[in-house]
C-alpha cells in the first residue's frame, strides 16, 4: 500500500459515536491520540462527515468537548461540498429540505436557501439533507420542483450510519428514494461517495487524490469513494462493518487496508 501524505478522517464509526438523534457523542479510543500524532509529524488532515445537521462551526466544539481534538476549520460537511457545486452551477435559489441547522450551514457559505413552505416556485435545484420531520407537503414541494427542472441534490444518499445504539438509518436517504421514486430522477450526493467529496478533500489538503488516505468505517461512503477515485481505502472496524464483513466486500468496496481503529494508523500505514 502507498504510504498516504494526508488524511480525511469520517466521524461515526471512526473518530465518534453519536447517540441516534445526534445529541451526545463518545470517542472512540486512539482517535484522539492519532489526529495529535499527525500534528505532531506535520501531516496534514481533515474530517469530512456525512452528517448534515449542523455547521461546522457548531459541531467542532462539540467534539473538542469529547476530546476529539478537530478545529473549526478542519471539519467539513456535505453542506460544504454543496454550497461548491451549487456556486460552480450558478444555482441562484435551492429548495431545502433539512433542519434548521442545515439551512444555517448554507446560507452562512453564501446559499440563497428557500424553505418548501414559502414561495419555492422558480427554485433551480433542490437540496436534500438532515431532515427527521420531513413531512408530505416538503417532499411533494420537492417533487413538484424537479419535475419543472430543477437539479436533484443530497447531502447523502447512503442509507445507515454507525450510533452507539448500532445502525441507524439516514433521513437523506429514505427522502431521496420518495422524490427519485415520483420524479424518475435519481440524486446527485454531494457527500461521501461522490467524487465532488473526494476532489473537495482533496483540494483541502492540498495535495492529488491518489496521495490521499480516505479512513472510514462504512464501505460505500468511504472505501467506495477512495476506489474510484484513485484514493487510498482505510478501513475500520469501530463502526458499522466488522473485520469480517470488509472481508467479503466487493471489488469496488475492498480497502487497502482494515485497522481496528484509528489508534493503530500510524504504524500500519508506514508512519510508524
Amino acid at each position: 500500500m502507498r504510504t498516504p501524505k494526508g488524511f480525511m478522517f469520517d466521524l461515526d464509526g471512526t473518530l465518534i459515536l453519536s447517540n441516534r438523534k445526534l445529541g451526545s457523542y463518545d470517542a472512540i479510543p486512539g482517535a484522539a491520540e492519532a489526529l495529535a500524532d499527525l500534528d505532531a509529524r506535520g501531516i496534514p488532515w481533515i474530517a469530512l462527515t456525512n452528517g448534515s445537521a449542523y455547521a461546522s462551526r457548531v459541531q467542532a466544539p462539540r467534539l473538542r468537548d469529547v476530546g476529539i481534538p478537530v478545529p473549526d476549520d478542519k471539519l467539513f460537511t456535505p453542506n460544504s461540498v454543496a454550497a461548491k457545486v451549487i456556486a460552480d452551477a450558478g444555482y441562484g435559489r435551492v429548495l431545502v429540505l433539512g433542519t434548521q441547522g442545515v439551512t444555517d450551514a448554507l446560507e452562512e457559505l453564501g446559499i440563497n436557501c428557500v424553505s418548501p413552505d414559502s414561495d419555492h416556485e422558480g427554485c433551480d435545484a433542490v437540496y436534500i439533507a438532515w431532515h427527521p420531520d420531513c413531512s408530505m407537503p416538503d417532499i411533494h414541494a420537492a417533487c413538484e420542483a424537479v419535475l419543472d427542472g430543477a437539479a436533484f441534490l443530497t447531502a447523502s444518499d447512503v442509507p445507515f450510519f454507525a450510533t452507539k445504539e448500532g445502525r441507524s438509518f439516514g433521513y437523506s436517504c429514505a427522502i431521496n428514494g420518495a422524490v427519485a421514486r415520483v420524479t424518475g430522477v435519481e440524486p446527485q450526493p454531494t457527500g461521501k461517495p461522490s467524487a465532488h467529496a473526494l476532489a473537495f478533500v482533496a483540494d483541502r489538503l492540498g495535495m492529488a487524490k491518489e496521495d490521499v488516505g480516505v479512513v472510514g468505517d462504512d464501505a460505500t461512503a468511504e472505501i467506495q469513494m477512495a476506489r474510484e477515485g484513485g484514493a487510498i481505502g482505510i478501513a475500520v472496524t469501530s463502526g458499522s462493518t466488522s473485520a469480517d464483513e470488509w472481508a467479503q466486500q466487493p471489488d469496488n468496496k475492498t480497502p487497502d487496508l482494515v485497522i481496528e481503529n484509528i489508534g493503530e494508523l500510524a504504524r500500519r500505514t508506514g508512519l510508524g
